[in-house]
């Protein structure tokens, strides 16, 4: 079990140094977001032309790459939405049994079939090197390469989720990612 809880150390690890980088990326997408909307206010008054569409697409892509890269991070602190009407009354045991249905049930299958759905439509917009329909816009098949990145970083975290529950059902004592004392600081 201590080998299989190394590999789930390391995959939460990866996840880590991604929502590092996550924060970074909002911030940058937030100035560019303050960017676009003063440079059109400037625009309006003195005429000129400041924001183009490759300013517009590039807020659109950096939140793209926070909400796609940020799903893995988010299940490993376990901050996404759940309906909590019993869960939070079970034991901890019971709660890592529901983990590990819901991830082996629904999470891995939804990620694989999406996954699976999605090459074909990344490796068409590598083979036409799929640009904007805007002039002055970004390429699309960089961000489009995203999504199957980012259902295969979900799927990791997934199977580090089942590594650690199946540790809890076997009595061994395990460091939670969801512990907030043991979540990463940032500065």
């Amino acid at each position: 079990m201590d080998r299989w809880l190394r590999w789930a150390r390391r995959i939460d690890r990866l996840n880590d140094r991604l929502g590092r980088l996550l924060y970074w990326l909002t911030l940058a997408m937030v100035g560019v977001g303050a960017f676009n909307a003063l440079a059109r206010y400037l625009a309006k008054y003195t005429g000129l032309g400041l924001s183009s569409n490759l300013w517009i697409e590039m807020q659109w892509y950096l939140f793209s790459l926070v909400f796609l890269l940020g799903a893995a991070y988010t299940l490993e602190y376990d901050d996404h939405v759940r309906v909590d009407v019993l869960y939070n009354r079970l034991s901890r045991r019971g709660r890592a049994w529901i983990d590990i249905l819901g991830t082996v049930c629904f999470l891995l299958p939804f990620c694989g079939l999406v996954l699976w759905m999605s090459i074909p439509f990344v490796s068409n917009s590598w083979a036409i090197l799929e640009g904007s329909p805007d002039p002055g816009g970004l390429p699309r098949y960089p961000i489009k390469t995203v999504i199957p990145l980012a259902l295969l970083l979900v799927m990791a975290q997934g199977v580090a989720l089942i590594i650690r529950k199946v540790a809890v059902l076997r009595g061994h004592e395990v460091t939670d990612p969801t512990d907030r004392e043991s979540r990463p600081r940032m500065g």
